[in-house]
């Protein structure tokens, strides 16, 4: 393990106001999201839709510090030969991948899953670094609903997300650990906070037997909020007041950088919490985003598949990453997002 380039590729990954574009759909998701804009989801148009967002240099070399690829994607050359990996590092970003194989249900406890693809990772992991890839990502997923989570589903997951954190680092490749609590349905944000809690003691108790190297870590989290379906919604300052008391309880001050995830917030709304978290400070860690359609969906919809569209797509993608790198920096304002767009 070379635990100074670990160190270095984490801190790079979270510093400066830059985060993480998470391009790393799978071949059946990006299929639901092309279909919504009436696109044929094939290699060719799915290369063709990375390789603008790629090819958007102020947003990618401003705002954007890694990108989060897809098995696929890795492995494929933009129009003009030239591999996607090489475009990204054209920009300063850091190649990353996906190794999960998503995840499964947890045999014995209805409703719940585990996330499995540790068989072969190490292997994986070897040609994904020759590949380019610097860093990887595995999400453990984990429901809110009566009766759950349950102590075993969750532990089951957190084991999980240690053993590849171990391969990971083994492999000179920086994990981004992500513990995804989700905000479907109607609990409340206090039931959110007290899943998250149980989620990320019982997650670091496991990095911390699994002998990880927690400085060249990336914790990807959710936010502390109340599900989708609560009737008692939250403002941005009571969800980075939450997620804050919860951060300081949970994480270590060692982890260089948390890149919170979206989970399904609306394009606005993620950056408003990103915000008014970064405003809540000081606090010891980089904080900033690893969004995947908050940063991406507006620019798929310019976009729909027509070469034509491909500059005012590279704009809306550019628009969204300067309000999360704002955001970042606790420096974003409604203000500042309808004077941009």
């Amino acid at each position: 393990m070379n635990k100074e380039q670990l160190a270095k590729v984490a801190e790079t990954m979270t510093a400066g106001g830059k985060g993480i574009l998470a391009a790393d759909e799978s071949s059946s998701t990006i299929k639901k999201r092309f279909d919504a804009i009436g696109v044929e989801s094939t290699p060719e148009t799915r290369r063709d839709y990375r390789e603008f967002m790629f090819r958007a240099k102020e947003a990618m070399e401003n705002y954007i510090s890694g990108v989060i690829l897809y098995d696929e994607t890795i492995r494929q050359t933009a129009g003009d030969g030239t591999p996607l990996v090489k475009l990204i590092e054209a920009t300063g970003a850091i190649p990353g991948i996906k190794v999960d194989a998503s995840a499964k249900p947890f045999a014995l406890f209805p409703g719940e899953t585990v996330t499995e693809g540790l068989d072969g990772l190490a292997v994986r992991l070897k040609d994904y670094y020759g590949l380019g890839a610097r860093f990887a990502k595995w999400r453990a997923v984990i429901d809110i609903a009566d009766g759950l989570p349950t102590a075993a589903a969750v532990k089951a997951n957190a084991h999980a997300l240690a053993r590849y954190a171990a391969l990971c680092q083994e492999a000179d490749i920086v994990p981004i650990v992500e513990p995804e609590v989700l905000m479907d349905g109607g609990h409340s944000i206090e039931r959110c906070y007290e899943v998250t809690e149980h989620v990320l003691k019982t997650v670091y108790a496991e990095l911390y037997e699994a002998r990880i190297f927690l400085e060249g870590t990336v914790l990807k989290p959710n936010m502390i909020v109340p599900g989708k379906k609560c009737p008692k919604q939250a403002s941005p300052d009571h969800v980075a007041a939450e997620t804050l008391r919860l951060f300081r309880n949970c994480v270590p001050v060692a982890v260089p950088g948390i890149a919170f995830l979206s989970g399904g917030q609306s394009d606005v709304e993620a950056t408003a919490n990103l915000d008014a978290i970064n405003r809540g400070g000081p606090f010891p860690w980089a904080i900033t985003f690893s969004y995947g359609r908050a940063l991406q969906a507006a620019a798929q919809k310019v976009w729909s598949g027509k070469p034509e569209n491909v500059a005012a797509a590279q704009a809306a993608f550019l628009h969204r990453a300067h309000m999360n790198s704002l955001a970042a920096r606790g420096k974003w304002s409604e203000a500042s997002e309808k004077a941009a767009a």
